[in-house]
C-alpha cells in the first residue's frame, strides 16, 4: 500500500462533492491545523493534525509548511487544442470592431479553421502541450478540451485524436468534447442544415464514440452560428449516438439556448452573459450546471454573466477559462478565480468551489474529483499561502507549491 500523510496544513478546505450550492457553496468546511492521508491514490482520512492516524515507516510524510490544501483545479471549458493565434483581431477589437463584426467579415473562428486545417495532428499536439503544461503549473489537474476548429470529418477527428494523445502523454486528465457545430465553414456558406447533415453522419459519430475521442457534444447557439432549432437537432442526434450535451448559450445575444439545455438534460450550459429570470428558473428545475466564463468578458470588454444572481438563486455555478485563440487567451485558472472576485463579486471560497466541485459536476465526475472527501481521487494542491483569500487577492501570483495527481 502506498501512503502519504500531508501535515502542517494551516487550512484544509474540505470542499464537499459537487454539485455544491447554497450556504455550503459560500462557506465550505475549513479545518485549521489539519492533516490529510492519501492511500493508493485516494483520500483516506482528513482532520485535525493532532488526530492523524499513526503510519508505518514506509509511509511518506509531506510537509505543507503552514500552507493551504485544496482540491486540484478543474477547467471544464477550454479550446486549448488549436492552431496559430489571432492577435490581429485583438487589435481590431481595441480599435472598435465587435466580435460579431469580425466573424461576419470572415474572421474569428473561421481564421482558426483555416489554420487548423493546415496543421497536422503532430502540429496540434506540439502547440497545445506547452499550454497545458503551463495550466498544470497553476494547479489544474483535469481539463476539458473541445474540437470545433476543423469543421470537417477529417479535421475534427484530427483534433480529437490530438486531444486523446495529450491525455495519454501528460499527467493530467483531459476530457474530449466534440464541437462540430462551432460555426459554418466556407464550403457550406449559407447552407447550415446541409453542414449539420454532414457532421451528424451516423458512421462519423460512431467513430468518435468507438475510439473514445469525446464524451460530450457542444454547439455554439448564436447569431452568426446556429439557431435554436439547429442546435437542438445537433445535440439530440449526438445524444442518441452516446455523446452527452453541452451548449454555448446566451453569450452575445439571448437565444433561448439555456432553457433548451435544461429541457434536453444537458450537463452544462456555458457563458450565460445574457440569461434572464426565465432562464434561471429553467436551470433551477434541471440538473444542468451553469458555467460562467469571466475571462471572455475581460478579454472582449463585454458584460459578464450575472453570477451573483445565479448563486443567489441556489444554483451550483462553475467557472472555467474558455481558453481559446479568439475571445480569451487566459491560461491560469487562478487568474479566472481572481476575475470572478473582482468582476462577478464572488468570494474567493465561492470561486474555489466553482473551479473544483462544481466544475467536476460539469464534467460528470463529481463522484471522483473536485472534493476533499474520503474515497475521492487524491487530486490535491498545496499552496504556499495561509488561506484561499490570499490566493485570489495576490492576482497573477502562482501560489501552487505542489500538485498531487492521483
Amino acid at each position: 500500500m502506498s501512503s502519504q500523510l500531508i501535515t502542517n496544513i494551516a487550512q484544509l478546505v474540505a470542499v464537499p462533492p459537487g454539485p455544491v450550492s447554497g450556504d455550503t457553496f459560500s462557506h465550505p468546511p475549513i479545518i485549521e491545523s489539519a492533516a490529510l492521508l492519501i492511500e493508493n491514490g485516494t483520500i483516506a482520512w482528513l482532520g485535525k493534525q493532532q488526530d492523524a492516524p499513526t503510519l508505518t515507516d514506509a509511509a511518506e510524510t509531506i510537509d505543507a509548511k503552514g500552507g493551504t490544501v485544496v482540491p486540484g483545479l478543474i477547467d471544464c471549458h477550454t479550446h486549448v487544442v488549436h492552431a496559430g493565434s489571432r492577435e490581429n483581431e485583438f487589435v481590431q477589437r481595441i480599435q472598435g470592431a465587435s466580435y460579431i463584426e469580425i466573424l461576419e467579415a470572415g474572421g474569428g473562428i473561421k481564421n482558426s479553421v483555416r489554420m487548423l486545417r493546415e496543421a497536422t495532428e503532430d502540429d496540434l499536439v506540439a502547440q497545445a502541450r506547452p499550454r497545458i503544461e503551463r495550466m498544470m503549473q497553476w494547479g489544474v489537474t483535469t481539463l476539458e478540451a473541445k474540437s470545433g476548429y476543423g469543421l470537417s470529418h477529417e479535421d475534427e477527428l484530427k483534433t480529437l485524436r490530438a486531444i486523446k494523445r495529450l491525455n495519454d502523454d501528460l499527467s493530467i486528465e483531459i476530457v474530449g468534447t466534440y464541437l462540430g457545430a462551432h460555426t459554418i465553414p466556407p464550403e457550406f456558406d449559407g447552407k447550415p442544415d446541409a453542414y449539420l447533415d454532414r457532421m451528424l453522419d451516423r458512421d462519423f459519430l460512431q467513430t468518435i464514440v468507438d475510439e473514445g475521442l469525446a464524451e460530450f457534444a457542444d454547439v455554439f447557439c448564436e447569431r452568426g452560428a446556429f439557431n435554436l432549432d439547429q442546435a437542438r437537432r445537433f445535440l439530440e442526434t449526438c445524444k442518441d449516438a452516446g455523446l452527452t450535451p453541452k451548449i454555448h448559450s446566451e453569450q452575445i445575444t439571448r437565444t433561448g439556448a439555456t432553457k433548451m439545455a435544461a429541457q434536453l438534460g444537458a450537463i452544462s450550459a456555458d457563458h450565460l452573459e445574457f440569461v434572464n429570470d426565465e432562464d434561471i428558473a429553467a436551470l433551477q428545475q434541471s440538473g444542468t450546471i451553469p458555467v460562467v466564463l469571466p475571462g471572455c468578458s475581460f478579454f472582449l470588454g463585454s458584460p459578464p454573466a450575472p453570477a451573483r444572481r445565479l448563486i443567489d438563486a441556489g444554483l451550483p455555478v462553475a467557472l472555467a477559462t474558455d481558453l481559446n485563440p479568439g475571445s480569451c487567451t487566459v491560461e491560469p485558472l487562478p487568474l479566472i478565480m481572481s476575475m470572478a472576485c473582482t468582476m462577478l463579486k464572488m468570494t474567493p471560497l465561492e470561486a474555489l468551489v466553482a473551479c473544483t466541485a462544481n466544475a467536476a459536476a460539469a464534467l460528470g465526475r463529481a463522484d471522483k474529483i473536485g472534493a476533499i472527501a474520503v474515497g475521492h481521487r487524491a487530486d490535491v494542491l498545496i499552496l504556499d499561502m495561509p488561506n484561499v483569500n490570499q490566493w485570489a487577492y495576490r492576482v497573477g501570483v502562482n501560489g501552487v507549491a505542489r500538485t498531487i495527481k492521483n
